[in-house]
């Protein structure tokens, strides 16, 4: 199914100038076309559907510690917050915690949540952990140096920022993966 993404602006790179009332239609995982919203709409609007964000469409962000920050801390689990808190554990606090493989993997999952809150769509490893990559693998972010251009054939992975730089939107893979208030 097609999907035209329409936002106020579209950042074909991480530093690119915003092409104001420009939108991306994406086919499945990849990028069909990018550009003006009333071009794009004329061409695929009958087969499209439309979704608009209040915000700036990005390539995403990039997270060069992503192994450091899967592999050497724990994300507490929600029920764990009056016990351990919220923050991520490090140091004596994570090895007091005499850490499974399965607790691993439940960790990275949130800490993976984490990240596509904040428009991540790359993160750098490698990961050693075995449940640490089956986590980063089945989540969809890329283990790559950093986000692609945003250009046709190119993956639809990119995040929608808020003015306020709070993240509305993170697709990867053509997928919705995180949806803000």
């Amino acid at each position: 199914m097609l999907t035209i993404h329409r936002v106020l602006g579209v950042r074909r790179a991480p530093d690119g100038a915003p092409g104001p009332g420009h939108a991306v239609v994406v086919s499945g995982d990849r990028v069909e076309a990018v550009g003006p919203f009333e071009e794009l709409h004329e061409r695929y609007g009958e087969r499209a559907r439309v979704r608009e964000w209040d915000g700036t469409l990005t390539p995403g962000r990039h997270e060069p510690d992503g192994a450091a920050l899967l592999e050497s801390a724990y994300h507490p689990d929600p029920r764990e917050a009056d016990e351990l808190g919220t923050a991520p554990l490090t140091g004596d606090a994570l090895t007091a915690l005499g850490m499974t493989d399965t607790r691993w993997g439940a960790s990275a999952r949130r800490g993976v949540q984490r990240l596509l809150a904040t428009g991540t769509t790359s993160v750098s490893g490698p990961f050693t952990r075995p449940a640490v990559r089956t986590a980063v693998a089945r989540s969809g972010l890329r283990d790559r140096p950093g986000p692609q251009p945003l250009a046709p054939g190119a993956p639809a992975d990119f995040a929608v920022f808020a003015e306020d730089g709070r993240c509305l939107v993170t697709v990867l893979g053509g997928r919705l993966v995180y949806r803000g208030r």
